[in-house]
């Protein structure tokens, strides 16, 4: 499926570019391929860069409230310096790998509300940079962060929302400036809880799992017994049962609390 979009024109008589993505669907430690198609003006230009890279909406700390800041995390140059003829179709092909600790944006077919990814697209001419909007992709999950995110379907949670904040988990391999945050509403049977919010940190092995609980009365802080962070391979995660996993780890930090 092909993704078509006016990158810029460059002037008067200049060059117009577009990117197009010849695959939407993508995983993390996957690649995303397309190709830059740069359609010359009625003059010849040189073209002094041309690269391509990967950008997310993320959440930071202001002084008073949350801003959205746009972070780009990854990125490819497309050769050196070349010139366009005028008239001429100049195509750059390309295959940009997503890193393994790329937030998800989709799961079960639907669209996380609140995650923003995708491609951009950087031309460089005559000391100036021309930066194109962004062209969404869509990240879905690994197998085993598919078994965790079933095991809370199969325990009755119901997805909240999801974001991307920038800062680091502690005790990680987190390599990004940001992490991603997937919050559920709980069960009526856990009925102390408000929710629970799951953290994904890969790599081509294994993955962090972080979750913290939200006790109806506040957030608590990392080190308590309603935190947890334990780590799951990429390739033998099927043989544990998550959902019972889960459920005994709730049960256990409820029970102490005096919560279900």
């Amino acid at each position: 499926m092909g993704f078509k979009r006016l990158l810029a024109s460059l002037g008067a008589g200049g060059a117009s570019v577009e990117t197009e993505l010849s695959e939407l669907d993508v995983v993390p430690g996957g690649v995303v391929r397309g190709e830059v198609r740069i359609q010359g003006g009625s003059v010849d230009q040189q073209i002094e860069g041309l690269s391509v890279g990967l950008q997310a909406r993320v959440e930071a700390e202001g002084q008073d409230t949350e801003i959205k800041q746009d972070i780009g995390f990854t990125g490819l140059r497309l050769g050196g310096a070349f010139q366009v003829q005028a008239g001429a179709v100049h195509v750059v092909p390309f295959g940009l790998e997503i890193p393994w600790e790329t937030p998800i944006t989709m799961f079960a077919g639907q669209h996380l509300h609140g995650m923003h990814i995708g491609v951009t697209t950087e031309l460089e001419i005559a000391r100036a940079v021309d930066s194109g909007d962004l062209d969404p992709i869509n990240v879905h999950p690994l197998p085993a962060q598919e078994a965790i995110l079933d095991a809370f379907g199969q325990l009755g949670f119901r997805f909240r929302s999801a974001d991307m904040e920038r800062g680091h988990i502690r005790g990680t391999r987190q390599r990004l400036p940001f992490y991603q945050e997937i919050e559920f509403y709980p069960p009526s049977r856990y009925r102390g809880l408000n929710q629970v919010e799951l953290s994904f940190v890969a790599d081509d092995r294994e993955m962090d799992v972080v979750l913290e609980m939200d006790k109806k009365s506040g957030l608590f802080s990392e080190g308590s017994d309603t935190y947890r962070s334990f780590k799951v391979g990429l390739h033998d995660f099927r043989t544990t049962d998550w959902a019972a996993y889960l459920d005994q780890w709730l049960a256990e930090v409820g029970s102490r609390h005096n919560w279900f």
